[in-house]
């Protein structure tokens, strides 16, 4: 049965390294198997582990009667319920402090470590794999409290609950943080076994559901103490210690292997993005195009690579090289005086305060297309936001949108908060946001931007500013613009703040924005939809084969 187990394992680790997680459930599925029994086979000629714990009684029993140790509590048998199944012949449960003393060396003050000792900290084991990172001397590191003192052997366990994981078998003697208990173990157990039995996922189940605690929950020493464990007869521990090794080695290489091959993809992609990005002319565009429908299926097959990509099309796009340039469109010049009649009729008519500086220097410029202009978002819309402290929330009432609502393109409503209708009549003196304005948050998080398609009254709160465009059907438009790389880099470029970095509305106001005609504005919108609507197939596509992946290794697991 072992062996044909250990062939199973053989035949899938292909599955394995192929499903996201795969690697993490491998190991937890050896290390299942081992505390099983399953993973290599038993020999009827060692000697079972009962005759060990009768050795360890007798031990004790002559050391107490010389006065050498203290009579050790008493534990209770295991019980039946206790035991989760059932170990193969010559195995046993047993508690942790049958076969191990649990915490079983002293103390030492920092006055009595020489500088030379070893000295162990949390920080330089490294968790689920429990590498040894980083080694050092007491002389080394600043530490002036209490140690616990360990020798070679010993088997040192992280207590708390973020590093229940890092368990490492001491190669000499040294001290430790108090968080790290020294675990000696008796002729019953190998410390390397030992340390795979504190590492095994049931195990790590059971300690999570006992800490206690609250800032640093930590494992209890009467719990630990009394915790279950199956223990073989020791010639088979070492059987087992060694084919873990050896398949814990192979899953070393593989995840090796999968994060060279993942680094070369993000590598090649990354080249890739970075030629579409410097075709130069922009009547380029169709040689951008051709390269996004040639590698669409060879280069996206992981969502990190679509991420940059969604960048790539914006990018494009506010560079005037995702779609053709019409001489035959009416200049942006020409919008931009409609803008400012519509302007100018709003600061006479409405006593609109919204404006910019009207010069704007070539240094500003992102780049400049045939019949781009530019001009700064203050001269292109109304700024609607709201200072001081926000109206308190109630259960039910006006919606209030806050800059949690307004995400990276589109408006979550959830959470859903409301404030009063006596608080929105005095909240909301300086206006009212309607259906195709953009909402746009100057902080935490700063830079997200989406036009309004709430129909209902509403209600803004602080940190989010409704633009209210001179020409409302620019908003498509300028959505994605924000959205696109450069302009974030504009925007964190005019940022202050060291906790929490916002905008200033004088400083976004002041921000330049290229403006193409209004049917390339129409073909640009367009065409993003179009090829952001591919990488939405693509996100599906990546996520069903994940799923794929991860239920095949779930079907492996469940045979094994």
């Amino acid at each position: 049965m072992n062996n044909a187990t250990c062939d199973l394992l053989e035949q899938h680790f292909d599955t394995a390294f192929a499903a996201p997680g795969g690697i993490k459930k491998l190991r937890e599925l050896i290390l299942t198997l081992a505390m099983q029994g399953k993973l290599v086979p038993q020999d009827p000629n060692d000697p079972p582990a009962s005759e060990l714990l009768k050795d360890i009684e007798t031990e004790k029993k002559r050391l107490v009667k010389e006065g050498k140790i203290k009579a050790p509590k008493p534990l209770p048998p295991v019980t039946a319920e206790e035991m989760p199944y059932a170990l193969p012949l010559g195995w046993e449960w047993v508690r942790l402090g049958e076969f191990s003393d649990y915490n079983g060396r002293q103390n030492i003050n920092p006055s009595d470590i020489a500088n030379d000792v070893w000295l162990l900290d949390l920080k330089d084991i490294e968790k689920e794999t429990s590498r040894l990172l980083y080694r050092t001397n007491y002389s080394e590191r600043e530490s002036k409290s209490t140690k616990s003192t360990f020798k070679a052997g010993d088997v040192l366990y992280g207590k708390l609950r973020p590093y229940l994981n890092k368990v490492l078998v001491a190669d000499e003697d040294g001290v430790c943080t108090t968080e790290i208990v020294p675990i000696v173990p008796t002729s019953a157990v190998t410390s390397s076994f030992l340390l795979w039995q504190l590492k095994r996922p049931s195990f790590l189940a059971h300690v999570n559901a006992l800490m206690y605690g609250v800032k640093m929950p930590r494992l209890g020493t009467e719990d630990a103490v009394r915790s279950v464990h199956p223990l073989p007869p020791r010639p088979e521990q070492h059987r087992i210690v060694a084919k873990i090794d050896q398949l814990m080695a192979r899953c070393d290489a593989l995840e090796k292997l999968r994060a060279a091959q993942q680094e070369k993809r993000l590598t090649v992609h990354a080249a890739a993005i970075q030629q579409l990005l410097n075709i130069a002319a922009a009547d380029e565009h169709q040689r951008a195009q051709a390269f996004l429908t040639e590698h669409f299926s060879e280069l996206y097959i992981v969502k990190e690579n679509v991420t940059e990509l969604r960048k790539a099309i914006l990018q494009l796009a506010m560079m005037g090289k995702l779609v053709p340039q019409d001489p035959n469109d009416p200049p942006a010049s020409q919008l931009l005086k409609e803008i400012e009649a519509e302007r100018n009729r709003l600061v006479k008519e409405e006593n609109l305060r919204t404006s910019a500086e009207e010069h704007i220097s070539s240094e500003e410029y992102l780049g400049q297309p045939n019949g781009w202009e530019y001009c700064r978002l203050g001269n292109l819309a109304r700024f609607i936001d709201y200072r001081g402290k926000t109206p308190k929330k109630v259960n039910s009432g006006i919606p209030l949108i806050t800059a949690k609502n307004v995400r990276f393109g589109f408006i979550n409503r959830d959470p859903y908060e409301y404030i009063s209708e006596d608080e929105y009549e005095t909240w909301m003196t300086r206006g009212f946001p309607k259906v195709g304005d953009l909402l746009f948050t100057t902080e935490a998080p700063l830079g997200n931007i989406a036009v309004i398609d709430i129909k209902e009254r509403f209600a803004l709160a602080q940190r989010v500013i409704c633009l209210q465009l001179h020409k409302s059907d620019m908003a498509p438009y300028l959505k994605y613009l924000f959205m696109s790389l450069p302009m974030q880099s504009q925007l964190l470029a005019n940022a202050t703040g060291m906790t929490a970095t916002g905008i200033k509305s004088t400083r976004l106001k002041e921000i330049p924005i290229p403006i193409p005609p209004v049917p390339e504005q129409h073909r640009i919108v367009a065409k993003i939809d179009q090829l952001m609507a591919l990488c939405d197939t693509l996100d599906q596509q990546i996520a069903a084969a994940t799923n794929k992946q991860i239920e095949l290794l779930n079907a492996v697991m469940a045979e094994v």
